[in-house]
Parts: structure tokens; C-alpha cells; sequence
């Protein structure tokens, strides 16, 4: 069921309602126009800031999001200190989205700015709007705070979408990321069986038994056999997994297991 939008409640279906697009805390223009979509119960208070330092790409974002009658009022800005120097004009933020571009998150600076604007907008959500749909970048993103992640690939209607489910207290994340992550997790589950299907059984049981970063002697002393067999069992397990130490033996073989196998 769709939802309605506060400026309509009590009006008839032919009334029409206003609209606003602001941009840098000036009201850039003020219509009237009929409309057959309904949207969430936002309070006439609550609004939406673009942060964004490109002022073309800021302002038609803004200008796209009110055409698509998101049902905030929409306000822009260049900077945080921007929207500090505003803030005591505006009510009630409800969301707010940092565009940043074809930038990354290996950027420090991108970085410490959305760390910033997180530990700022405490009780608002902040969603990431990027050109980069990196599984990575997003990841990382997710991890500094921000309630959603939106790439430059998807149309309006799901970058409202995504600002709806932030504003909810959701998360968001583009669906071929997650198709991305699924196959990772699927390949590294599938390279596990097939190493470990050329394992002996004493093999799966040393490497079990390195894992868990037992010494030799224990795992010895455990599975009845001699040090020197299990050094043995040991190197060939190296030879298979490619690697060079005990260490990495064990690195490896955790990585390689999926979590909820592990116990």
C-alpha cells in the first residue's frame, strides 16, 4: 500500500499541492501541481541535504529528486560548514546524501570527510552517492557508518527507494554487489572443497589441528602419531596449499573456511 503524502491528507484526488526545491537555505522556486503518487508521512519540517561540492551536480540531483516527488523538502550544499552555517534555519533533517563522485575510499581525505559527516548527522542518514560500485569501497563505506550506498548506475526511483529504507533505519546496497559478494563467498568455498578433497584424512587432521595453532607436539600427542610424521604431513600440506610456513598454513585454511563451518 502506498503511502500518503502529509501536504495531501484531507484534500481531494483534483487538489493540488505545493512543492519546493532549496537550494543553499534560498527557496529556488515554489508550483503547484497534481499528482496521483503518495508517499511516506513525512512531516512538512522534514528535509533532505545534498552535500556535494560540484554545484550543477548537487542542484540536478535536488531538481530530480523533488520532479520524482520524493516528499521532503530538498535542501544543497557545497560543505559540512555550509550546512552549519544554515542549520538554525532548518527544522528537521531527515537524510542526508554526500555525492562524491568518480573519488574513492582509498582517499584519505573522502575518507575523513564522510567519518566527519557521519559523527555530525548523528540522528539523520547519511547515504553515499558514487560513480565507483566497488564491492570493496562499499563495504568499507558501510563500516564508517553511512546507512546506504548508492551508485550513479542505478535510476531515481531506486535512489529514492534507497533514501526511503536509510530514513526507515535500513541499509542499502546496489543488488550487484551483493551478487559480487555471493560468488566471492561461493568461490572460496568451492576452492576449499577442492583442496581439501586432496587431503588425507591425517592431512585434514594436522591442518585442522594448525588451525586452531596447536604446536606439533600436541597435535602429535592427539591424533597417536610421531613429530616427525606430523612434520611430514605438514610440509605436504604446505606443498598443496602453496604456501611457505606453518603460518600461513593456518591463514589460509581460515580463510578458506566458511565462518558458520568453523567451530
Amino acid at each position: 500500500m502506498e503511502n500518503t503524502h502529509p501536504s495531501r491528507l484531507g484534500k481531494s484526488e483534483s487538489e493540488p499541492y505545493d512543492r519546493e526545491i532549496i537550494v543553499n537555505g534560498n527557496q529556488q522556486s515554489h508550483d503547484k501541481y497534481n499528482n496521483n503518487r503518495q508517499f511516506q508521512k513525512y512531516s512538512t519540517e522534514d528535509y533532505l541535504a545534498i552535500v556535494d561540492k560540484r554545484a550543477l551536480e548537487r542542484e540536478c540531483l535536488a531538481q530530480a529528486l523533488i520532479n520524482h516527488h520524493i516528499g521532503l523538502k530538498v535542501f544543497t550544499f557545497g560543505s559540512l560548514e555550509e550546512w552549519q552555517a544554515s542549520k538554525k534555519e532548518l527544522s528537521n533533517l531527515r537524510a542526508v546524501l554526500i555525492n562524491t563522485g568518480n573519488r574513492t575510499l582509498d582517499d584519505a581525505n573522502l575518507t575523513a570527510e564522510i567519518s566527519e559527516l557521519v559523527a555530525t548527522f548523528q540522528t539523520a542518514a547519511v547515504v553515499v552517492v558514487a560513480d565507483n560500485d566497488d564491492l570493496t569501497f562499499i563495504l568499507k563505506a558501510l563500516e564508517l557508518g553511512v546507512r546506504g550506498y548508492i551508485p550513479t548506475t542505478v535510476g531515481i526511483e531506486i535512489c529514492m527507494q534507497a533514501i526511503e529504507l536509510a530514513i526507515a533505519g535500513g541499509k542499502f546496497v546496489p543488488a550487484s554487489s551483493v551478487l559480487t559478494l555471493r560468488k566471492l563467498l561461493g568461490g572460496r568455498s568451492d576452492e576449499f572443497r577442492h583442496i581439501t578433497t586432496s587431503f588425507t584424512a591425517r592431512q585434514s587432521a594436522v591442518a585442522e589441528g594448525l588451525r586452531r595453532g596447536k604446536a606439533n607436539k600436541i597435535i602429535a600427542y592427539e591424533l597417536n602419531l610421531c613429530e616427525s610424521t606430523v612434520k611430514v604431513h605438514i610440509r605436504n600440506i604446505m606443498k598443496k596449499l602453496g604456501a611457505t610456513n606453518r603460518t600461513e598454513v593456518a591463514y589460509k585454511i581460515s580463510d578458506m573456511i566458511p565462518h558458520e563451518s568453523r567451530f
